[in-house]
C-alpha cells in the first residue's frame, strides 16, 4: 500500500512505503503502479495471488486496477466495510465480493444502511454474458476521455469497444456532461479536502487508541515517530505536510459540515440528476479525475482492462452508477469482459 494512503504527503511516489519499499508495476512502459492499494493490484497482475482486497476512499481501487490491468470493484460505500475485491477476471472479483459483503459491527452505520443492496443469493447470478443488452450507458467524454491523442491506439481501441458494445445491445448516450465538473474534480473546491483532514485525525486516533499493542496511539505520536526516524521515513524528501494539517483540525465543526453538505449537493446535481434525466443504467469513462467525482457520493465503480498502448502500458475502462447499482454494473462489466477478452498477462521473467 502507498504510504499512509498517500495522505502523509503528496510527494512520495505511488506504491512506496518505508517498510515495503517501492512497489513495481509488472507491465512494461508503466512507471507507476498507482495507488493507494498498489500491492493488492500488483500481486494479482503478477499472478502471485488469485484475488486480493483493496481499500478505497478516492480511486484507491480503480486506479491501481487500471494501471496493472486487473479488475477492481469499488462497491457502494457500506456494501462492504470500505474494502473491495481485485482479481484477473470479473467472475473472481464478484465471487470475493459475495464473501465480504454484509454488516460489520465496527462500521455498523454504513454497512447496515447498505445491507438492502445485497441481493438474495448474492451477486454471482449477475454474471450475465448478455448483460449489455438494453443497458443505457452515458459516455463521459470531456474531460475523462481527453488523455488519448486523436488517432492513437488507445482512441482506436475504445472506438472498437464502443462498436462491439452496441452490437451486444448497449444503448449509448454520448457526450453526457456533469454539472459543476470543474468543482467536483477539484478536491479542495468540492469540500473533500477539509472533510478528509478532519475525519482522518478522528478515525486514526480512534483506531490507534483501541489497539492491544502499539508504539503509537495518536496522529501526534505518528508525526513524532516520523521526526524521530527521518532517514527511514525519507522526511527530507517527502515531509508530512498533510499529517500536520490534519493534526491542526478540531473535529467536525461548521466548516466541515458545510463541506459535507456541498458534496451532497454536487453529487445530486452533477450525477444523480443526470442519470435520472437520461434514464441511465451506468456512466462510462477511461481513467483520471472521474474517480474523484464518484468518490464524493460513495458511488460504485467497476474497472476492467481495456487494452495496451504501443509500449505495453495497460489502460482500462470504468463503469459507475448510483448507490446500490452494483448488480447492474456487474452485468455490464462482465458482458464487456467476455465480449472483448482483452486482458493479457505481463511478460514476467
Amino acid at each position: 500500500m502507498s504510504e499512509w494512503d498517500n495522505f502523509r504527503s503528496a510527494l512520495p511516489p505511488q506504491g512506496w512505503s518505508p517498510r515495503g519499499g517501492q512497489g513495481k508495476n509488472p507491465y512494461p512502459g508503466t512507471e507507476s503502479p498507482c495507488g493507494t492499494s498498489s500491492g493488492s493490484a500488483i500481486a494479482v497482475a503478477a499472478n502471485l495471488v488469485t484475488v486480493s482486497l483493496g481499500t478505497d476512499l478516492d480511486g484507491a481501487i480503480s486506479c491501481p486496477a487500471v494501471f496493472n490491468s486487473v479488475v477492481g470493484i469499488k462497491p457502494t460505500v457500506g456494501l462492504t466495510s470500505r474494502s473491495g475485491p481485485m482479481a484477473r477476471t470479473v467472475a473472481d472479483a464478484v465471487a470475493l465480493l459475495d464473501v465480504i459483503v454484509g454488516i460489520d459491527p465496527l462500521d455498523k452505520g454504513a454497512t447496515e444502511a447498505a445491507a438492502k443492496f445485497i441481493p438474495d443469493g448474492g451477486f454471482q447470478k449477475y454474471l450475465n454474458v448478455e448483460g449489455l443488452n438494453g443497458k443505457r450507458i452515458g459516455i463521459l467524454r470531456h474531460p475523462f476521455f481527453d488523455d488519448f491523442p486523436p488517432g492513437s491506439s488507445e482512441e482506436n481501441t475504445f472506438a472498437g469497444h464502443f462498436q462491439l458494445m452496441r452490437q451486444k445491445g448497449a444503448i449509448f448516450i454520448d457526450n453526457v456532461e456533469l454539472k459543476n465538473t470543474n468543482i467536483m474534480i477539484n478536491q479542495t473546491e468540492s469540500g473533500e479536502t477539509i472533510t478528509l483532514l478532519a475525519e482522518f485525525k478522528l478515525s486514526l486516533n480512534s483506531y490507534l487508541k483501541d489497539l492491544v499493542s502499539s508504539p503509537v496511539r495518536s496522529l501526534a505520536d505518528v508525526i513524532a515517530f516520523n521526526n524521530q526516524n527521518p532517514t527511514e521515513e525519507r522526511m527530507k524528501e517527502f515531509g508530512q505536510v498533510i499529517f500536520l494539517a490534519s493534526e491542526e483540525t478540531n473535529g467536525i465543526g461548521v466548516a466541515e459540515q458545510n463541506a459535507m453538505s456541498k458534496m451532497v449537493k454536487l453529487c445530486k446535481e452533477g450525477i444523480e440528476d443526470l442519470m435520472k434525466e437520461k434514464s441511465l443504467d451506468a456512466l462510462i469513462f477511461s481513467e483520471g479525475n472521474a474517480w474523484h467525482v464518484m468518490a464524493l457520493g460513495g458511488y460504485p465503480v467497476i474497472s476492467v482492462p481495456a487494452g495496451y498502448s504501443k509500449s505495453g502500458s495497460p489502460f482500462g475502462i470504468s463503469f459507475a452508477g448510483l448507490l446500490g447499482s452494483d448488480a447492474t454494473l456487474i452485468e455490464i462489466a462482465y458482458a464487456f469482459e467476455q465480449a472483448t477478452k482483452i486482458r493479457k498477462s505481463p511478460p514476467l521473467g
